[in-house]
């Protein structure tokens, strides 16, 4: 299993091609200046990206996996110097999975504003700085916009099957919509046609978090000589942020009102167990992740509306052609059923899925085998 030499100059971290690298090695893209849906223009903007499989003469056979708010390319793969995390959906993606890297190209892009090799707010602006708060406000279809130019520099005809979870849905939503004539099959995972107000609310509270931080610096702090910066502001939003991602239930089940032991072994009666859990998220997020990052996705995510300047959520969706799949999660408290529903309403001859795992909205990161069986259903459908 080889990974396809691209058809334009587009090079790894080291700075040259090199066939040889192997899949799954991280690759970035030069693409050029991007008109922006504000009428600005992001002058020379690169994605970071990874691939596995190869490309077909035709160039058809391809799949675009798209992350959720706080991933990244790495869909499959230890974790390592180049790689924060382990790879993230390994159930799903890779030989003889659903989604079968010995019969498909798989394409997992950097979201345009992330901050593992995308342009964002921590890449240096033409005049040598970095952006920081100079960065543009962006959307959910300036970032299809960006990964549309690398599907052309990649040689891709058309997606075979454009697939993504929360964010990554949100994502997938707009490039079936938008360029409905590329993409095939559709799958969307707890995800939603518009943000909700609900998770507005959340999103709001976690960007006040960050930017109460003292170390904020109106987002001018990455050259503060002690490396400081809003780090506890970013653990707060996470912290706010995984208490949406799990249910209540699992929550309950999992630690109750238990306290955490303390280095003696003795229960900690100001420190439920909870607590520990998201104060461990937190903690992992800050460390790998850029705060200013975090609000420029969390912005897109609160714009995101497929129906905007289409003539509402409905007509947004009914320019859908894709086969598609809809997934719910029926305890996801972020993107709750009825939300979800929307999208299956709204795109002619959508398949419907709701997945009962007690998890909440972070089960489709999570092995599930009723999810694995959809999706491979989905491909095989001609």
């Amino acid at each position: 299993m080889t990974t396809v030499q691209p058809r334009t100059q587009l090079v790894p971290a080291s700075g040259a091609w090199t066939p040889d690298q192997g899949p799954g090695a991280r690759l970035f893209a030069p693409l050029g200046d991007l008109p922006l849906e504000s009428g600005s223009v992001l002058p020379d903007v690169t994605l970071a990206y990874e691939t596995w499989g190869e490309l077909s003469p035709a160039g058809d056979n391809a799949v675009l996996v798209l992350h959720a708010l706080t991933g990244d390319s790495h869909v499959r793969g230890p974790a390592s110097a180049a790689h924060p995390t382990a790879g993230w959906w390994e159930e799903l993606v890779g030989p003889g999975r659903p989604v079968d890297t010995d019969r498909y190209f798989v394409v997992a892009p950097n979201v345009l504003g992330g901050c593992q090799g995308s342009t964002g707010p921590a890449s240096p602006a033409p005049d040598g700085r970095r952006w920081a708060s100079r960065f543009p406000g962006i959307t959910v279809r300036d970032q299809v916009a960006a990964e549309a130019l690398l599907s052309r520099a990649l040689g891709v005809s058309r997606w075979a099957l454009v697939i993504g979870g929360s964010m990554g849905g949100m994502r997938a939503l707009e490039w079936a919509a938008t360029l409905p004539d590329q993409v095939e099959r559709l799958a969307v995972i707890a995800t939603s046609a518009r943000a909700s107000a609900d998770q507005i609310a959340w999103n709001s509270a976690q960007l006040a978090a960050i930017e109460a931080d003292g170390g904020f610096l109106g987002g001018d702090y990455y050259d503060q000589p002690d490396g400081s910066g809003p780090h506890r502001g970013l653990g707060v939003a996470r912290r706010i942020a995984h208490t949406t991602y799990r249910s209540a239930l699992e929550l309950e089940e999992r630690f109750g009102n238990r306290l955490q032991p303390g280095t003696d072994g003795r229960e900690r009666p100001d420190y439920p167990q909870v607590t520990s859990y998201l104060d461990h998220h937190a903690t992992k997020l800050a460390r790998r992740f850029d705060a200013n990052s975090y609000r420029v996705l969390v912005r897109t995510m609160n714009s995101h509306d497929v129906g905007r300047g289409r003539g509402g959520t409905a007509a947004g969706l009914a320019r859908i052609t894709a086969r598609t799949l809809v997934v719910a999660i029926e305890s996801d408290r972020l993107f709750p059923v009825p939300l979800v529903r929307e999208i299956r309403d709204g795109v002619p001859g959508a398949t419907w899925r709701v997945e009962t795992s007690p998890i909440g909205h972070d089960a489709f990161l999570v092995t599930n085998p009723d999810l694995e069986r959809w999706i491979a259903h989905l491909l095989e459908d001609a």
